[in-house]
């Protein structure tokens, strides 16, 4: 009956690492509904704005390498219920903002606490699923799928917030779910063992700001220019910072990163993947919301409606099918075969007219593309966490954690200027739009492609993810 009870007690932990996932994804496309009420009740200009987003990302991207070191440290487990505490407080100052930096600051905190909890979160299910193959896959499955869940559930909720409550709400939300996270952590969640050594505070503070600062000379490019003294300074200061940690790991005796375990075979390959899956499709997901809206003319409400077909076949397919196919065909070829779906989804998705509907030019070619994600996110997830060695699981579920971010902020900025130079910034002219948002398709196609070719290059062997993990 014991053994009956703790096998219970690891589900709904899974559970609730899988929500912790879902609302780390969600955080990202909850408040874009909402944008425009929030400029004009806080006073954001319009080139202000987009900072109710990048802040968020950028602290979530730039602290996700501290947050794995500190759950090898601290204990994934302290470290995850500290998460929730950070994201609790940042939510309610985002909540009660009443000018434009006290947003921004709100959402700050909110990517401080996500950047906590996202790779502890990984480093726990590891820990309670990691000696079974088996059940590790079923883990990793619905952990995967509660990333797109995420995304497609914040705009819906996004849009029936706003449209049927206020802003502020898209932020009230967090409290009462970080609330119960932390009652249940201790409850649900192992301890776990803590490490010993400290934080290299200089190497988190480089690679932070290093990847801050890239993100924003990438964000901001398409307004100021590529060439512009500003962007030259922001991407070289990057460089800079992102090559002092680099000498620091090097020389420091306990390193935030051991660059070492980047020459582990399949780790490097497997985040690289995940770099480049991000870069793909976090822009579809934008782009199509931005389609659906500005052309076809779907409300608030309907367009998030219109992208949960995708959510539930991600979902059917990460939790029930994807395991099975990795056990039979092994990581390699469903992370090549489901990154090359997802580029034929984007180009299908090409070829939307700007007089079209959903039925014919949205929904058969977004199931494709959401059927390529669902095949390659467990298997580049899975092998880039098993590879590592256990004691510093934390460490690399913060390396495929800020793989993935950083890959889907670069990759949304780049095909946001690909997009606004073709015409996607003309609104109120749907066949410009069409153009615009078309181009920036093909673009993300492009990125997937080429992650499919470096991941059959680089990837050794095409064992289920499971199989690392164990070992």
């Amino acid at each position: 009956m014991s053994g009956t009870r703790q096998g219970a007690r690891r589900w709904w932990a899974l559970g609730f690492i899988a929500l912790a996932q879902f609302m780390v994804i969600m955080d990202t496309s909850i408040i874009g509904v909402a944008l425009p009420r929030m400029q004009t009740d806080l006073g954001f200009s319009p080139g202000g704005l987009s900072w109710v987003f990048n802040a968020y990302v950028i602290t979530l991207a730039g602290l996700l390498l501290l947050g794995g070191r500190l759950s090898d440290l601290l204990g994934a487990r302290r470290v995850f219920a500290a998460g929730w505490a950070v994201l609790l407080g940042g939510s309610v100052v985002a909540a009660l903002a009443g000018t434009a930096w006290v947003e921004l600051v709100g959402r700050v905190l909110q990517g401080a606490g996500s950047a906590l909890i996202a790779p502890s979160a990984l480093t726990l299910l590891m820990m309670l699923f990691g000696n079974s193959p088996k059940e590790l896959g079923r883990a990793l499955s619905l952990y995967g799928a509660a990333a797109p869940a995420g995304g497609t559930a914040g705009v819906f909720l996004g849009g029936v917030i706003t449209q049927w409550l206020s802003w502020p709400w898209v932020f009230w939300l967090y409290v009462p779910i970080a609330a119960l996270a932390l009652v249940v952590t201790p409850l649900l969640m192992p301890a776990g063992p803590r490490g010993r050594g400290s934080v290299d505070v200089v190497g988190a503070g480089a690679v932070t700001g290093g990847l801050a600062l890239a993100v924003l000379g990438v964000v901001q490019a398409p307004q100021v220019g590529w060439g512009s003294p500003r962007t030259i300074g922001v991407l070289a200061a990057a460089l800079v910072l992102l090559g002092g940690f680099v000498a620091v790991q090097r020389t420091r005796r306990e390193p935030l990163v051991r660059l070492g375990i980047l020459r582990t075979p399949n780790l490097g390959a497997a985040n690289l993947a995940q770099a480049l899956l991000g870069a793909a499709w976090i822009p579809m997901w934008y782009f199509l919301n931005l389609y659906l809206q500005q052309v076809l003319g779907y409300g608030a409400f309907a367009s998030g409606a219109a992208l949960l077909p995708m959510t539930l076949l991600i979902v059917v397919l990460m939790v029930g099918v994807a395991p099975r196919l990795i056990a039979r065909f092994g990581a390699k070829a469903l992370i090549v075969g489901g990154l090359l779906a997802l580029a034929a989804g984007l180009v299908w998705l090409s070829f939307a007219r700007p007089t079209g509907n959903f039925a014919v030019d949205v929904l058969p070619a977004s199931l494709v593309a959401a059927l390529g994600q669902a095949l390659a996110f467990i298997p580049s997830l899975g092998t880039a966490i098993g590879s590592a060695r256990p004691e510093e699981g934390g460490l690399a579920a913060g390396l495929v954690n800020t793989s993935y971010q950083i890959g889907s902020a670069l990759g949304l900025a780049a095909m946001t200027a690909v997009g606004v130079s073709f015409g996607a910034g003309s609104v109120g002219h749907p066949v410009a739009l069409t153009h615009g948002f078309a181009a920036a398709f093909l673009g993300a196609a492009g990125v997937a492609v080429a992650g499919a070719v470096l991941a059959a290059a680089t990837l050794r062997t095409p064992r289920a993810v499971a199989e690392p993990a164990a070992a």
